[in-house]
């Protein structure tokens, strides 16, 4: 299960599917594709064609906010979503979380105490032997600066699917 931020307002909410149509989504699903986890490197729209593979993503903000920058309230008015894909997603074994926030996000719906320290490729074991694998966002402020380069995000997926284990 992978969490990312919120629907970006000129890809998400323009394709309506997460992720696609923007610049963070060509990096997530060229990467997803790398590691097994997507048919195809893009997403353009939701009748690209493209297939995920024991793979689901979601967001911590079901809407796209101002700035890229959701307040408290629409954090807690979303986590009733998160909460109820956690349920359903009950065999997801690794949750990838794309960004702080939604680090923020998953570790308040699952009542996380102490929170875990953020940091890109740290994991933190999560009750039913769940584990939070953190990566930085794709976010274009991360990836045109090299705070967020293609081997490291590789990282991420290929350590998901190690912990996933076998089939």
């Amino acid at each position: 299960m992978i969490v990312g931020l919120a629907p970006a307002a000129h890809g998400a909410n323009r394709t309506g599917r997460i992720f696609t149509g923007d610049r963070s989504g060509d990096w997530l699903f060229a990467a997803l594709y790398r590691a097994g986890y997507a048919s195809q490197p893009t997403s353009t729209s939701r009748d690209d064609g493209l297939k995920l593979t024991d793979a689901y993503i979601t967001a911590a903000v079901h809407c796209a906010p101002p700035a890229n920058k959701p307040e408290p309230s629409e954090r807690a008015a979303c986590a009733e979503y998160l909460v109820r894909e956690l349920e359903l997603l009950h065999r997801a074994t690794v949750l990838v979380v794309l960004g702080q926030i939604a680090c923020q996000s998953v570790a308040s719906v699952l009542g996380l105490s102490p929170r875990p320290k953020f940091g890109h490729l740290s994991e933190y074991p999560l009750p039913n032997g769940r584990t939070l694998l953190c990566s930085y966002h794709p976010s274009q402020q991360n990836t045109f600066t090299g705070v967020l380069t293609e081997p490291m995000f590789d990282a991420v997926f290929a350590r998901a699917r190690e912990l996933s284990g076998p089939d």
